[in-house]
């Protein structure tokens, strides 16, 4: 079986939970506290970060571009037409690089900073890091979600799905990303009705449902986080 080290509001982690279910493969999740910097985890992943996927007979993966790759190498043929990056070079192209716009770029300018400053400060010691969230950081994060917002929207309208004609890696990034935000009542949904309405689609989606049952604990969600019909 399958274990992976994830974090529950990690949007790496949760793009990686997305592709499993997606894919119906059951896994083993570890909850990983990567401020705690534990010895045993670093010997998986050496850069302290999640996701780490964990297989019998190969290496530790961490990363979710690694993990999505290796999930596809192993497993894609046998799921057809539910194949989350096609078979077609330039469409495979196509599909990495929206996957790096979201799990790089936009983890950057928005989720990334919005998990540091509203979740993972509050267990961090305040000589490492840790304290109230830095007010500046946010409004930046909440600002940049906007123009994500914007390009999902105009993605959408020339194509069925982000990358092309069916889900494919790009839409669950993206999802997985926004996800985190939406969680924390950050996304501002009335910016971009065709963007909304991509999210809804795949909100609904039963690969979903795992993380619109999840709460962390004196976190609640926002009150629409789980609503498919927000």
């Amino acid at each position: 079986m399958l274990t992976l080290f994830h974090h529950p509001i990690c949007p790496h982690s949760r793009f990686v939970r997305l592709v499993l279910e997606e894919y119906g493969l059951p896994v083993r999740l570890i909850e990983e506290r990567v401020w705690e910097r534990r010895s045993d985890f670093l010997m998986l992943n050496p850069a302290g970060t999640t996701p780490v996927m964990v297989e019998e007979g190969v290496p530790a993966m961490p990363g979710a571009g690694v993990i999505a790759e290796y999930i596809d190498e192993t497993r894609g043929a046998d799921a057809a037409e539910r194949r989350l990056i096609s078979t077609e070079r330039g469409a495979r192209i196509e599909v990495r690089r929206l996957m790096g716009w979201f799990n790089d770029k936009f983890f950057e300018e928005a989720s990334g900073p919005l998990v540091m400053e509203r979740v993972y400060k509050r267990y961090i010691p305040a000589g490492s890091g840790g304290g109230p969230p830095d007010t500046e950081t946010l409004r930046a994060a909440k600002s940049n979600i906007k123009y994500h917002l914007a390009y999902i929207g105009w993605l959408v309208r020339t194509r069925d799905w982000l990358a092309g004609d069916s889900l494919t890696y790009a839409d669950l990034s993206a999802a997985a990303h926004l996800s985190v935000a939406d969680y924390l009542g950050d996304v501002p949904w009335d910016e971009d009705e065709t963007a909304k309405n991509w999210y809804a689609r795949i909100k609904s989606r039963p690969s979903f449902r795992a993380l619109l049952a999840e709460a962390l604990p004196g976190l609640p969600p926002s009150q629409t986080y789980a609503d498919l019909d927000f």
